[in-house]
């Protein structure tokens, strides 16, 4: 084979040329390419160092947000609290003060109701009173045939009655 016959003539300058190749290769991309991939990288270092402080910032700022809320929360609920409590004890005022009302007028009637039964109890005892003189006068009359005056008669009545 003439290629491993030449081997020998060419072995030297095959290396040369070898290493010139590797190290223009390696200076090219050791001085060219790697400064911009590691540039690259730093900024993706930056970039994501600069989004994680962001996300921090964001989370303390939630954070706060939700504090400030969660004690406005408790504000409202607190002053709903009160004013529920106010209108309890409006509710339970206009209440007292209704059934009072009611209390009074019932009072009103009862003793009206009262009177009433008082005089109607007083017009039918003077009724009976009428009625059992006229009746004990007749009777008088009729069984023993005596006559008895009218005065008599009450004055009987009323002693029965009360006696």
């Amino acid at each position: 084979m003439p290629q491993i016959s030449q081997l020998a003539e060419t072995f030297a300058s095959q290396i040369f040329w070898l290493l010139v190749t590797f190290g223009f290769v390696f200076f090219a991309i050791g001085k060219g390419m790697v400064p911009k991939v590691l540039s690259t990288i730093d900024q993706r270092d930056q970039s994501v160092a600069g989004d994680l402080a962001a996300a921090e910032a964001a989370r303390a700022a939630a954070d706060q947000a939700e504090e400030n809320w969660r004690t406005e929360e408790n504000a409202a609920r607190e002053a709903a609290q009160k004013r529920v409590a106010e209108a309890r004890a409006k509710g339970a005022a206009a209440s007292e003060k209704t059934l009072a009302k009611g209390n009074a007028e019932n009072e009103a009637r009862m003793t009206a109701a009262e009177t009433r039964i008082a005089d109607a109890s007083l017009a039918a005892m003077a009724e009976i009173e009428a009625v059992a003189a006229d009746a004990a006068k007749d009777i008088v009359a009729r069984l023993s045939g005596a006559k008895v005056t009218a005065d008599e008669a009450k004055k009987a009545v009323k002693a029965a009655l009360n006696g």
